[in-house]
């Protein structure tokens, strides 16, 4: 494949929520008026935005009614959609290769494939990072993409009436890392424990479910104020919800997590939610550099360090705005900050006439605060910028109802308000309609 030598080809490798949201601005903003020709490439048929993973995982929502077809949206919204995984770049040529692609019986559909471009932005996310402890692949789960929730979900059923068969014995889930996904995921463990417990054949006591959390840290949440941590560990507790704080683990094996103090927390169900880092491929691109996290290096404009014309953003990019400054954390927020800053930035690029010299801005960042959820029974966070002086802290269903607009805003910037007005009345519609809870 190769981009059209009339107008420039811009090529986004990654659909997640920066790179879906950056093709969907291009192409209305380049593609729709044939100022550029504009391709978004994932490995994936469909989209979901990745806060909700864990709602997926726990059987919360129905993750068909949320998902988002990348072909049907690319048509609506003038840019072409590629199936594929990244595997190399022809700096020099400006081509990328892209895997075959095989399907569930790992039958070849497409051959590899290369893909000419003239900007190329990578925004492939970020996977879990196990620290090299020793089991975590062969015996946790981890929640990096939507086949993965769906998995645990699948196994989560499946452990559940196995309960139902065998009440004596309880269901143990441990959840490493106590970060904004382990925190959101228990607590939506814990509201899909009662739920099957009312949909079950027979009734099993909430408390067969039993639920540990494990945080390294101090306390959970340890990248967010105190004062959030502390009201996070008020919900959990709550919710009989186990919490272990300022343990490592040193080992994880079938039957459970062993700590640094030697005890071994005994579990059926392990998820690994304790840290991330980018992709390896990452480290195998003709030379791009990278941190320790598999992270591409970029300049305050998301340019990276070697090639002006291939720029990285959300989680899979390590950008310090100013000198002395730490790297913006890996946040849904940043990854579309970064998205809308880029619609901008490569539109000038292409759109500004030849002899203007004058370079666009570089990416500011503006924290808006952070919101953790606990499934039904509220959330807790804190809002920042705006009209507000300072922060403010907010709890139980105002927080719930902040939490739930973020991901409205996610859809208004893929489909627009009226299309997203529908989709909240269709989800309205649904939990009419559907069990509360995905049962299968």
């Amino acid at each position: 494949m190769s981009g059209s030598s009339a107008v420039p080809h811009v090529v986004i490798v990654g659909g997640g929520a920066g790179g879906m949201v950056l093709a969907t601005r291009l192409g209305k903003k380049l593609g729709k008026k044939q100022l550029a020709k504009v391709t978004l490439v994932d490995q994936a048929e469909t989209h979901l935005w990745k806060p909700l993973l864990h709602e997926v995982a726990a059987g919360s929502i129905d993750y068909t009614a949320n998902e988002v077809n990348y072909k049907a949206h690319a048509k609506r919204n003038h840019y072409m959609f590629v199936q594929g995984k990244l595997t190399e770049i022809d700096r020099k040529n400006k081509q990328l290769t892209i895997a075959p692609l095989l399907d569930s019986d790992e039958e070849e559909i497409f051959p590899a494939r290369e893909l000419s471009y003239d900007y190329l932005i990578i925004a492939i996310g970020s996977n879990s990072n196990n620290f090299g402890v020793e089991g975590v692949a062969e015996n946790c789960k981890t929640l990096d993409n939507y086949s993965q929730a769906k998995q645990f979900h699948h196994r989560f059923l499946k452990q559940y009436n196995q309960v139902e068969q065998r009440p004596e014995k309880p269901l143990k889930i441990v959840i490493v890392g106590a970060g904004a996904t382990g925190v959101e995921l228990a607590a939506e463990l814990r509201h899909a424990a009662y739920e099957l417990a009312h949909y079950g054949n027979q009734q099993v006591p909430v408390d067969q479910v039993k639920i540990t959390i494990i945080e390294g840290a101090p306390r959970i949440l340890p990248a967010l104020p105190e004062r959030i941590s502390n009201a996070a560990e008020r919900e959990l507790t709550k919710l009989a919800i186990n919490i272990v704080a300022g343990e490592s683990v040193v080992k994880v094996t079938s039957q459970g997590v062993a700590l640094g103090n030697g005890n071994l927390v005994e579990g059926e169900l392990l998820i690994w939610a304790a840290g991330v880092k980018a992709p390896d491929v990452l480290t195998t691109l003709d030379g791009l550099e990278v941190n320790r996290l598999n992270q591409l290096q970029v300049l305050p404009n998301l340019q990276t360090k070697q090639d002006p014309n291939i720029f990285a953003l959300g989680d899979c990019a390590e950008c310090i705005l100013q000198e002395g400054d730490r790297p913006l954390s890996p946040r849904a927020q940043v990854a579309y900050q970064q998205a809308v800053y880029l619609s901008k930035a490569i539109a000038h690029l292409i759109t500004k006439p030849a002899n203007e010299t004058k370079q666009y801005p570089n990416f500011s960042f503006h924290d808006h605060g952070s919101l953790v959820s606990f499934s039904r029974y509220g959330a807790v966070g804190q809002l920042m910028g705006g009209l507000l002086k300072g922060s403010l802290m907010l709890e139980g269903i105002l927080a719930r109802w902040s939490y739930q607009m973020l991901y409205r805003m996610h859809q208004s910037s893929l489909h627009g308000y009226f299309l997203t007005v529908l989709y909240w009345l269709s989800d309205k519609l649904n939990k009419v309609l559907r069990p509360r809870l995905k049962l299968h």
